[in-house]
């Protein structure tokens, strides 16, 4: 079976996601940037990410182009950098972080060849933004609107990052920091959003535990595959999705209900297992749970 083409995702009337917003979100501090710079700060968030590389690029034709800013995030998973005189989309990469996994709580390194990525509308020279996230969420809207028709145009990127939001219950995929569960008690300070977040990622988590997979960073990989054609079903076009699994286990076809009620049935496991500190419940993620197991997979 092959998958629609068409993004069916309703382009906003305005691009309300602009680097100009979110100062005061969480992770990362304003940044200086002097005259003719452009600065970026935030946090990447596997649970927080240290010692992660973080290299921003320029979108040429709506595809990745040349670099154009670097950083390494802190113990946090903060980062920022002041980027040369660039007028246009930004593409953040991140790689090689030592993050705390939520479902085992291991620390772990991600794998050669994962990394996480977020694509931002048209950055001005002169601006600056601040509290960015890049998540495995917001990675998997990189790879959606890289595939729509034109690339990441600042259209595409404002879709793509509001229906990967509107998927897991997240307002603002770029901006809101997400929950982190291991925390105690971090779910009573957090909102709704924060908290969907924080739990979709540690839902994640759980799936590849599920799994047995070496590393969780290996399933960010295969759900950036999965989002890519607007469907979540196990494929990327026509063809089917092979998950890494590690050590002597081999590769895995991804199942077709990974990105719907495996990702469901994950999050009510995570949510009654130990390692969810954040004091919430199977029952304060429910809505979330039934909407992503009733869901068709169509982004």
């Amino acid at each position: 079976m092959s998958k629609s083409r068409s993004s069916r995702i309703p382009l906003l009337s305005a691009i309300a996601m602009t680097l100009l917003m979110a100062t005061a979100c969480g992770g990362g501090g304003g940044i200086d940037v002097g005259s003719g710079g452009t600065g970026i700060s935030g946090s990447v968030i596997k649970g927080p990410a240290a010692s992660a590389t973080v290299i921003a690029y320029a979108v040429s034709a709506g595809q990745p182009g040349a670099q154009i800013g670097s950083a390494t995030t802190d113990a946090n998973g903060d980062f920022s950098m002041t980027m040369a005189s660039y007028t246009g989309p930004v593409m953040l990469q991140a790689g090689a972080g030592t993050y705390r996994d939520e479902a085992t709580g291991a620390l772990m390194t991600m794998a050669a060849g994962d990394v996480m990525t977020a694509v931002l509308p048209s950055a001005a020279t002169g601006a600056a933004a601040g509290g960015v996230q890049v998540t495995p969420v917001t990675s998997m809207a990189q790879t959606r609107a890289q595939q729509m028709t034109g690339g990441m145009t600042d259209a595409n990127i404002a879709a793509a990052n509001a229906a990967m939001g509107n998927y897991f219950s997240v307002s603002d995929i770029l901006h809101v920091h997400p929950m982190n569960p291991l925390v105690p008690g971090s779910g009573a300070g957090a909102g709704p959003d924060a908290r969907n977040y924080g739990m979709t990622l540690a839902a994640m988590s759980q799936y590849a535990k599920s799994l047995n997979m070496a590393n969780a960073s290996a399933m960010v990989t295969s759900m950036m595959s999965d989002a890519s054609d607007g469907m979540m079903d196990g494929r990327k076009g026509s063809s089917p999705i092979s998950m890494t699994m590690g050590g002597m286990m081999g590769n895995s076809p991804m199942s077709p209900r990974a990105g719907t009620s495996g990702l469901a049935t994950a999050m009510t496991n995570f949510a009654a297992s130990p390692a969810n500190a954040s004091g919430l419940t199977a029952t304060d993620v429910a809505p979330l749970v039934q909407k992503m197991a009733g869901s068709s997979g169509q982004i």
